[in-house]
């Protein structure tokens, strides 16, 4: 079977980034910026990452040989790992302290009839 080729104008228009997701350039801002108004351009600015259910369709149709790659856990950051290794800590101390006898309620005399 022949190898699958890759989209010439998809190479041209996405960047793959290490983590899987797919980064683009938005649209209209090449020419004619005089009749768009200030804020479709401003949000036009920069690179954005695409939605992963159309990065989905990108990566399996036009750049096939990019799909393999994984995505990475996001780190924490150090207030959350912070909190990870207090809870690890915690659940550490729970686990050495020594099981305590069972306490078994102190049955109850039945209650006398009649007076």
């Amino acid at each position: 079977m022949p190898k699958m080729k890759t989209k010439s104008s998809v190479k041209k228009r996405i960047r793959i980034t290490g983590t899987g997701n797919v980064k683009y350039k938005p649209a209209h801002k090449r020419h004619r910026l005089i009749s768009k108004p200030t804020t479709m351009k401003r949000k036009a600015r920069g690179t954005l990452i695409l939605n992963d259910s159309d990065a989905a369709i990108i990566l399996e149709n036009f750049v096939p040989y990019q799909r393999g790659r994984k995505k990475a856990k996001p780190s924490p950051n150090p207030a959350q790992s912070k909190a990870i290794k207090e809870a690890k800590a915690a659940a550490k101390l729970a686990s050495k302290k020594p099981a305590t006898a069972k306490k078994t309620p102190a049955k109850k005399s039945p209650a006398k009839k009649g007076a």
